[in-house]
């Protein structure tokens, strides 16, 4: 058990059975009346993102959470096998706890599961990854990196919007929170 004033970003805790994660939260003391929290919170399993006021000082029950090293090594039906990095045991976990994060995994790339006694709740991916272009209209001449920006899918089967020049067969580096195209990669 933790009070309110242990609310951080990434604390998960258990309201009402459900596991919870803490996305933002401000501590606020207002001239009048009592200190309290208010967050924004996601559930861990159904992605579900609701705000929550808590008095200060209030007891919450805060989850354990293990997150360790793992390496994404190839989809099985509907689920993803993951292979920890330390013990070298294999989990399989649904492509609904992946959820977006399967736009911007490649077959052998480093993640962080987490995991609350022993079930996988969500996977963090490095901030950015390294991706080719495997479709894209071609460019133009005249097409400039200061102009508007084009449809383009990657490797993995996203898409995002990149710069009018570049091209099928091109690496680019992609922010893995927002989808957003960050460079052109050369090797």
């Amino acid at each position: 058990m933790a009070t309110s004033n242990d609310i951080k970003n990434g604390t998960v805790l258990r309201i009402d059975g459900n596991l919870w994660s803490v996305i933002e939260f401000q501590h606020v003391k207002p001239g009048k009346g009592g200190a309290f929290v208010r967050t924004k919170m996601k559930n861990v399993l159904s992605g579900k993102v609701v705000d929550k006021t808590f008095n200060a000082g209030i007891k919450v029950e805060t989850a354990n959470v293990d997150r360790r090293d793992f390496q994404y090594l190839y989809m099985d039906g509907d689920d993803y096998v993951f292979m920890d990095n330390d013990t070298y045991d294999q989990v399989n976990v649904p492509a609904v706890t992946v959820g977006d994060a399967k736009d911007y995994m490649l077959e052998g790339m480093s993640v962080m599961l987490a995991s609350n006694d022993g079930t996988p709740l969500y996977i963090e991916l490095p901030t950015s990854v390294v991706l080719e272009i495997t479709y894209t209209e071609p460019g133009l001449q005249g097409d400039r990196s200061t102009g508007g920006t084009k449809p383009a899918t990657l490797e993995t089967g996203a898409e995002i919007q990149v710069p009018l020049f570049l091209e099928q067969g091109v690496k680019v580096k992609v922010d893995t929170r927002t989808g957003d195209y960050l460079g052109r990669v050369t090797e």
